[in-house]
């Protein structure tokens, strides 16, 4: 899934902890193989290569992370859309790609393939279809918040609920860590890799940060990343990073990423209209909006950089 997986567990038996461990990366690499776009076989490449053309028998989970992607989709008024990745072969942030920027009359060109709602979910026949020829899904802004919450299940039909899992943006804290709760941190997205703006404990939730810092180049003094807008088939503007707690990772993962994509004013009141969902923006001027949920719970270490 592109990211480095953590895991650490309050134990009174260290074998217990591996046991469990194994068989939480046995279930990332099963889900990586069924979910991942650079996988042939996986069930999403086998929807993107039957696009137009016919429906496709797909695992349980497959669906279950679609349906969700669908709900985010609603709830963002379209900002998240896992049929963006038509658009995925245009735009190339990793350093050791050629990060040119695509021509806007490419990228029109394939907008009108980005629509969630044109996804077709047969729940009875377990198939997925996609009605244009053009259109590509990609379970980047989900699929591992999926499986870090299957992760949260196997740890704890294992016995064990203190735990800590941490996969890439993605993190889950059951329980406490011994004595003590577990604490949370966000990055300062302007400032070096591990300085951290803000805290707070965590204890049987979820945290996910979808941030602009990661996958990125800049031109011509502007910030070309990863999170782009279905609207424009742009990098989303308005945001430097969007942290979401919530009870479910795949939830926390997909609204990180809408979020992101709607912007701080409409992000914020979505966050704040949900149950059991809260937040923290930091917008590209620099401001750090926190959801009321969390005023009383986040603590400010330093303002984040300002920087471009």
């Amino acid at each position: 899934m592109g990211s480095e997986v953590r895991l650490t567990a309050s134990v009174a038996h260290e074998a217990d902890a591996i046991r469990a461990f194994e068989k939480v990366f046995d279930e990332f690499d099963r889900l990586d193989r069924m979910l991942s776009v650079w996988h042939a076989g996986s069930d999403v490449s086998r929807i993107n290569a039957a696009a137009g053309r016919s429906p496709v028998n797909v695992t349980a989970e497959t669906l279950e992370v679609l349906r969700t992607a669908k709900q985010v989709g609603e709830w963002t008024g379209g900002k998240f859309d896992v049929t963006f990745g038509t658009l995925a072969g245009l735009w190339k942030f990793d350093h050791d790609q050629d990060n040119q920027i695509p021509r806007p009359a490419d990228v029109r060109a394939r907008l009108p393939d980005v629509d969630y709602q044109a996804v077709e979910l047969n729940p009875d026949r377990r198939t997925v279809f996609l009605p244009r020829a053009g259109m590509r899904l990609h379970l980047g802004g989900i699929g591992k918040g999926y499986a870090v919450d299957r992760a949260a299940a196997i740890l704890r039909a294992e016995g064990i609920d203190d735990f800590l899992i941490q996969g890439g943006g993605d993190l889950y804290a059951g329980g406490a860590r011994s004595d003590r709760p577990w604490r949370a941190a966000i990055r300062d997205p302007r400032g070096p890799a591990d300085r951290l703006f803000a805290a707070m404990n965590v204890r049987d939730e979820t945290l996910s940060t979808s941030g602009d810092y990661e996958r990125y180049f800049i031109r011509d003094g502007r910030r070309y990343h990863h999170i782009l807008d279905p609207d424009s088939g742009e990098p989303a503007r308005g945001c430097r990073s969007v942290t979401i707690v919530a009870r479910q990772a795949t939830l926390a993962d997909a609204l990180s990423t809408g979020v992101f994509a709607l912007g701080p004013q409409a992000g914020m009141a979505l966050i704040e209209k949900l149950p059991d969902v809260e937040g923290v923006i930091v917008t590209d001027r620099n401001t750090v909006m926190v959801s009321s949920g969390l005023t009383e719970r986040l603590e400010r270490l330093h303002s984040p950089t300002d920087a471009p």
